[in-house]
């Protein structure tokens, strides 16, 4: 009898404190999921050897056994991404997921070439440590659901979700798969470790449709696909890949869409009518994700009934083609947790996850070690590190319509800009109306302010063969020349002309740029055309539409030859006095600190990096056609026109530092070594033209 108290005792003071050690890891430790380990260790020491004072409690403790330990595990997280906006959508929810994350990471894109070309730039020059991209040809899939008539605005990129255990690796096991259009407010890892949560037939893990949509009651003689009771919602899918595999899944959904296609014709969810068809029929296939793993503002949701407090929201989805602007009692709250992260500074995410061991990528390795060889000491330090860093770059940041074939003497503008000089885009578009290149200089933010500005414009928003190209804000020196071949290396057309923002060419010149390359028969010779500069100190300006009225107008005094007052030697050779008679092309010779304004063959040397902020960034350029031996041909009824502007920071800079100076001085003479190097004697005369008075 006092033996069986003893043990009652025991068990009681056992069961006791082993709740107030649960009850302390949940309030202090915050996940019970994660620790199922120190549980068992505790059972162990409080000597239950396999006897259970609290079943209820062993319970939770077995069913604690199936979530994994996620600690430093890499995650597989898969998107279905086409054209030029949905690859602007997606960075934000990559950005919201990066924020939170303490895993590696794995993104499988499923891209059009579009997508993949503007991805594959931005997270090579992103460099974000533990994150890996994986891209599949979407392509390659379009048979395998070309056949499905969609109404969905998503179009057949919509239906690629039901591909993805084909389109995936096969010893790929389980992924999260997401809508480009969702914003995380928690870590991923917390929906990852959901997956330990299923049950043996469990394969697909989805959260409920939050409107009517699937009961078919928004209006009359509404017939949505058959669901089972709500339906589900497929922006946020948990797939166990080697599951489906085993089950046939491709042939299981095509069986079903086939049967539901003969009698309601096409889809209007695209594959989320699809995937709710197939539960629908096997409701033992779908694992139950609570409503906050997918809280959706879609036109007609009632998601308010799942979240009580901004605590309860861990996923939210825009599924509306009104995206921000959905109507919704609580969209200011959403909204501003969008923008957090629509204009939240990229760079801030190139942070090393402590305690996961990664290998650093190839190019990080060659990057730390530059970095790591530089010296700090050195007067010219800034200008070295700014000539490593490493900046994001976002190709075709608006919609760009691609030419198919280019004509043999087509030509691309190519300029660079910032922030203060966008006022400039419209009037460049009125005189030009060829395919641009231009390469940004801006910061998260600042992208944002300028694609509402390009929107709101009539004039550029009409424009479909003007790319945008994004390179986003690092260091203190404005990266000129890194700018320049961005916007180089992205054009079409086997002829560029490589302008500055600030210039207006004349009306007409691209015709004339393109008859110019005709006659001169310039794909046969390797020439350099001159459009000679001219500049006005008058904001407002009668823009001459010929050379004559451009000659009155310069013996009157309201133009003048570019810079003749500040850095004559920048244009002289062009030899403006030839010019004014001239009504052929004529050549001229390369002089130090010529720096004109050049229609060149796309292959053209790449502009000197070396070179930031102010400064010798275009004579260099200059100076290298002349050392390949490209004949300067100044045109002699082209002319553009710089239009004024505030001096530029850098500027400033300049005239100010002598420290500046200094640098500058310095990495020309190593410019001129590299050249020596490069082309030998014949680039001698280019440092006897320098030292010479």
């Amino acid at each position: 009898m006092l033996r069986s108290w003893r043990v009652k005792l025991k068990l009681l003071l056992a069961t006791l404190t082993l709740a107030v050690l649960l009850s302390w890891l949940y309030f202090f430790v915050g996940s019970l999921e994660c620790e199922w380990v120190l549980l068992l260790l505790l059972l162990l020491l409080l000597g239950l050897k396999g006897r259970c004072p609290a079943p209820a409690m062993c319970r939770g403790v077995s069913s604690l056994k199936k979530a994994p330990f996620i600690s430093g595990q890499l995650l597989h997280v898969a998107i279905v991404c086409a054209g030029h906006n949905a690859s602007r959508d997606v960075v934000t929810l990559v950005k919201s997921i990066l924020f939170h994350r303490k895993n590696p990471l794995h993104f499988h894109f499923i891209t059009d070439s579009v997508a993949h070309q503007i991805l594959q730039t931005l997270f090579q020059s992103w460099m974000v440590p533990s994150v890996h991209v994986s891209f599949y040809n979407a392509d390659d899939l379009k048979p395998e659901v070309s056949w499905i008539p969609n109404k969905h605005y998503s179009g057949i990129y919509g239906l690629m979700k039901l591909t993805l255990t084909k389109a995936l690796p096969s010893n790929l096991s389980k992924v999260i798969v997401l809508d480009t259009d969702i914003t995380f407010a928690t870590d991923i890892a917390e929906l990852w470790a959901v997956f330990g949560k299923f049950s043996d037939k469990q394969v697909i893990g989805l959260v409920e449709n939050q409107s009517d949509w699937y009961l078919g009651n928004l209006w009359k003689n509404h017939k949505p696909w058959p669901a089972l009771g709500r339906g589900f919602n497929t922006g946020v899918i948990l797939l166990l890949l080697d599951r489906l595999r085993r089950l046939g899944w491709e042939q299981m959904w095509r069986l079903t869409a086939e049967r539901e296609l003969m009698s309601m014709l096409s889809t209007s969810l695209a594959d989320q009518d699809i995937f709710n068809a197939v539960i629908k029929q096997d409701p033992a296939l779908v694992y139950r994700l609570p409503c906050f793993w997918n809280v959706q503002l879609s036109d007609h949701t009632r998601s308010e009934q799942c979240y009580t407090e901004v605590s309860d929201l861990k996923v939210i989805h825009w599924n509306s083609p009104k995206k921000l602007r959905v109507k919704n009692k609580h969209v200011e709250f959403f909204r501003n947790l969008y923008l957090t992260f629509l204009e939240y500074d990229g760079n801030l995410l190139r942070r090393e996850l402590f305690g996961c061991a990664s290998l650093p990528s190839p190019p990080s390795n060659q990057l730390q070690q530059a970095l790591e060889e530089l010296d700090e000491d050195d007067p010219c330090y800034d200008f070295r590190r700014q000539h490593l860093t490493q900046h994001r770059v976002h190709l075709f940041f608006l919609q760009y319509e691609f030419l198919a074939l280019p004509n043999p003497t087509d030509v691309t503008l190519v300029a660079q800009l910032s922030m203060d000089r966008l006022q400039m885009l419209e009037a460049i578009c009125k005189h030009w109306a060829g395919p641009i290149s231009l390469a940004l200089y801006m910061s998260d933010a600042e992208a944002q302010q300028f694609l509402r500005y390009a929107q709101a414009s009539e004039v550029l928003s009409a424009r479909r063969n003007v790319a945008y190209h994004i390179v986003y804000k690092e260091g203190q020196f404005y990266p000129i020349n890194l700018l320049r071949n961005v916007a180089l290396a992205n054009t079409q057309t086997p002829y560029v002309f490589l302008t500055d923002i600030d210039f207006l060419p004349m009306y007409g010149l691209y015709d004339y740029l393109r008859n110019s390359i005709q006659q001169l028969e310039l794909p046969q010779r390797k020439a350099a055309l001159i459009v000679p500069a001219f500049e006005t100190l008058h904001y407002r300006l009668t823009f001459p539409k010929s050379k004559a009225e451009l000659l009155s107008m310069l013996d009157m005094g309201s133009l003048y030859t570019f810079r003749y007052h500040v850095w004559p030697k920048g244009h002289a050779p062009t030899d403006y006095a030839k010019w004014r008679t001239a009504t052929v092309p004529y050549r001229v010779a390369w002089q130090p600190d010529f720096e004109p304004y050049v229609v060149v063959r796309r292959d053209c040397p790449k502009y000197d990096q070396r070179f930031v902020g102010f400064g010798w960034n275009k004579v260099s350029h200059i100076m290298e056609l002349d050392a390949q031996e490209y004949e300067l041909l100044v045109l002699p009824n082209a002319f553009m026109i710089h239009m004024p502007h505030a001096p530029s920071f850098d500027i400033s800079k300049f005239r100010l530092s002598a420290g500046y100076r200094g640098c500058l001085q310095t990495l020309r003479e190593e410019f001129h070594q590299d050249l020596s190097r490069r082309y030998g004697a014949a680039a001698l005369k280019y440092l006897t033209a320098e030292r010479s008075p």
